[in-house]
């Protein structure tokens, strides 16, 4: 190079370009030959990690022309991880980049370039979705591209219309100062640059270009939804919740999810017909009850024990039962059992469980929970067709609706689908957990790999086999496989008996061998059939698939099956609430500490006795 000073570094991330990496150069060094001065600039092939013969494409470039420099990775560090290793030994003052496939007509290099270099803006970016843009995207590319451009000008308040052109320049001083604040290494890195840059104050000018679609334009499952959504959302939190996350904040929306949760109680069920199911039971046995289905908790505080213990944390069972109460309070609440989720926060700013185990630990409690009730429906099943076959028939009419009308009808049926095909679930993924977990093969890094070969891949597949040895690691120890199994029936039996004695508050005149088994069956069918919520016409799902099981098999009226399920349902739910509200106020969990992890002499404790490094 001459001895002017380098004021441009232009740096071309790549990728297994070895067809277009040395036209992409060429027309590069030409067009900035065209308005800067030689040796002012230099262009920087950042090879990440390639495995075709880019390297030696670049490398031979280097070689031909001075304002040449090849930065060779050895393994894929991302696109952001690229440009952030290239940006870090570059010499220029306005640093730019764009795609190597040059799709931006290179004709806008000068704009892009000159709006930094005289100081016009401290960040410049082309944009295909403003006035004045000529790029023609194809349906496939465009479309996604729309929402996620509106998503993130929504969620994280960015005034760019598009924020993934590839076409990019900004000065030394912007990028130091906010490089160490973007987090993402792949394709997202583009779009945190620019919103940090916004947030900090810094000049950023749009422009329209002229762009032509080239090379993939497909939807990636792993970059596009598992990659960018998930990074939209990190994003949002940091910028719009977690500076209001604390513990006062906390105590107010835990003692509001209880109370949420305590009034949906009363959307899925008709509240003249819970009063009238209350007036006409025995206040003692339902009171008996709660008591009854309150000793369950410890129980499950101890089986979720047991299932951390095996990946290797080993917790008190009073502080677990805490996490379940607070984890069930948000189900009432939040749909699909998302409420899961506070469970996972709770362990981790608490116990410092990573985010993965504490999730893999939930699924694998919500399996022998699904499995249990299963069994135990199935089960009564079976010896009804051996010992009452006519019976069973009486249960295919009533299952089909053919012997009720109206929303109790519709709620039957629903309940019916949703139990036969959650159960079905159930058995099909302890034989897959327990297949998979006795092989040597990882299938779910090939799964992942074969969705994609985006420089996500790695990251969500070293995410998904976190997830996935954690539920194999209980599956293949037998022993405890077959403890947990038993602590869930015993806290399914519990749960049945808590029904059992509501049954008895109403005083009927019930054979004791028929009601236990009944209610057996209709408990467990009743809680597979809730999995997926949404009942129609009013009528509670659950209390729909008790009370048509009851009404069938035992010499009780619909209605006043359907009193006994809703009285079953409050007292459970009442039960759930209040202890949620108690661990929530005992607890006091702040969200800013279950994201962070900033307890920080306790996360140390805590890695120190497992040997994780979160």
């Amino acid at each position: 190079m001459s001895e002017t000073a380098v004021e441009v570094s232009v740096v071309l991330p790549a990728y297994n370009e070895a067809d277009t990496i040395d036209a992409t150069v060429h027309t590069t060094v030409e067009t900035l030959a065209g308005f800067l001065p030689a040796g002012s600039f230099e262009v920087i092939v950042a090879e990440d990690g390639c495995d075709d013969d880019t390297p030696a494409r670049a490398d031979a470039l280097a070689a031909e022309q001075s304002a040449v420099r090849h930065l060779h990775s050895e393994q894929r560090l991302g696109r952001g991880g690229a440009l952030n290793a290239a940006f870090d030994v570059a010499d220029g003052d306005t640093l730019v980049y764009f795609d190597t496939d040059l799709a931006t007509d290179m004709r806008h290099l000068e704009t892009l370039v000159e709006r930094v270099r005289t100081g016009s803006a401290d960040v410049a970016t082309g944009s295909r979705w403003m006035p004045g843009e000529t790029a023609d995207r194809p349906a496939k590319r465009g479309i996604p591209s729309r929402v996620f451009n509106g998503a993130v000008r929504t969620l994280l308040g960015s005034t760019v219309r598009d924020h993934q052109c590839g076409f990019k320049a900004l000065s030394r001083s912007a990028f130091e100062a906010l490089v160490d604040d973007v987090a993402d290494e792949h394709w997202f890195w583009d779009t945190e640059l620019l919103v940090r840059a916004q947030r900090q104050g810094f000049d950023v000018e749009e422009f329209a270009v002229d762009w032509t679609p080239k090379g993939d334009s497909k939807v990636d499952l792993v970059r596009d939804v598992f990659g960018m959504g998930s990074q939209i959302l990190r994003c949002f939190w940091e910028f719009s919740v977690r500076p209001y996350a604390n513990r006062r904040t906390g105590l107010a929306v835990g003692s509001l999810l209880s109370v949420v949760a305590f009034a949906l109680m009363f959307v899925y069920i008709d509240v003249e017909a819970f009063v009238d199911a209350v007036a006409n039971a025995d206040p003692v046995f339902v009171a008996a009850g709660a008591v009854v289905y309150a000793l369950s908790w410890p129980l499950r505080g101890r089986r979720y024990g047991d299932i951390l213990a095996e990946l290797g944390y080993r917790e008190d069972v009073w502080f677990l039962t805490g996490a379940v109460f607070i984890s069930q309070t948000g189900n009432l609440v939040i749909p699909a059992r998302a409420g899961d989720a506070i469970r996972a926060y709770v362990v981790k700013a608490r116990r410092s469980v990573p985010y993965t185990t504490g999730f893999a630990s939930l699924a694998v409690e919500r399996v022998f929970d699904l499995l249990t009730i299963t069994v135990l429906a199935g089960g009564v099943l079976v010896a009804l067709s051996a010992f009452a076959p006519s019976t069973v028939t009486e249960l295919a009419a009533t299952a089909t609706g053919d012997s009720l009308t109206g929303p109790a009808s519709a709620a039957v049926q629903q309940a019916t689908v949703v139990s036969t095909v959650v159960g079905a679930i159930a058995v099909s993924t302890v034989a897959v957990i327990v297949w998979s977990a006795r092989t040597d093969t990882n299938y779910a890094r090939r799964v992942v790999a074969w969705t994609s070969d985006d420089s996500y891949v790695e990251l969500v597949a070293s995410v998904v086999e976190q997830f996935v040895g954690d539920i194999q690691q209980v599956a293949v120890n037998g022993r405890a496989f077959a403890w947990i199994g038993v602590s869930s029936v015993v806290i399914w039996t519990i749960d049945v008996a808590t029904a059992l004695l509501v049954f008895v508050a109403f005083g009927l005149d019930l054979s004791a061998v028929g009601l236990v088994a009944v209610g057996f069956f209709a408990v467990s069918v009743g809680n597979l059939s809730k999995v997926i919520p949404g009942p129609p016409g009013g009528v509670g799902v659950y209390e729909a698939a008790f009370a048509a099981i009851v009404s069938t098999l035992l010499p009780v009226s619909f209605g006043t099956a359907v009193g006994i399920a809703i009285v079953d349902h409050i007292v459970k739910n009442v039960v759930t609430v209040a202890g949620g509200a108690v661990s929530m106020m005992t607890l006091n969990v702040s969200l800013t500490e279950a994201v962070d992890g900033r307890d920080a002499d306790l996360v140390a404790d805590r890695e120190s006795a497992v040997g994780v490094d979160d």
